[in-house]
Parts: structure tokens; sequence; C-alpha cells
């Protein structure tokens, strides 16, 4: 294979697993803390801090991922 062939695969695959893991994660983190809220709603504000610290969190990762696929695409 063409060594170019090979570095757009890797950006493709960098940003698709970039883009789609960290949506996963988000999407989980707002699944369970919907439910804990359900369940104990007095712990709301509690809940809402770690769940916004932790989306935050995953989406880095996301543009971490950006990052790497950039530089794997002008190097």
């Amino acid at each position: 294979m063409n060594p170019e062939v090979v570095k757009i695969i890797a950006v493709a695959a960098t940003i698709i697993l970039g883009t789609m893991m960290p949506a996963v994660a988000i999407g989980k983190i707002g699944t369970k803390a919907a439910e804990a809220i359900g369940r104990n709603p007095e712990a709301a504000s509690k809940l809402q801090t770690a769940m916004i610290l932790a989306i935050a969190f995953a989406e880095a990762l996301a543009i971490y991922a950006l990052v790497v696929a950039l530089i794997l695409k002008f190097t």
C-alpha cells in the first residue's frame, strides 16, 4: 500500500474512534446521572457538578484525538 493511503486511513480511524468513544462516554454519564437524580432529587446539585466535570474530561479526549489526527495529517 502507498504510505499516503495508510496515513489517510490512520487519520480517519483516529477521528472516528476519537469522536465515537467520548460520545458513548458522555451518553453513559448523562444516563447514570439522570438515574441517580431520579432516585435522589436532593443530591441533584452535587451530581450535576460531578457530571459536568466528567463530561468536560470526556470531551477533552475528543480534542486530543483531533490534535493527533491533525498532526498525522500534516506531517
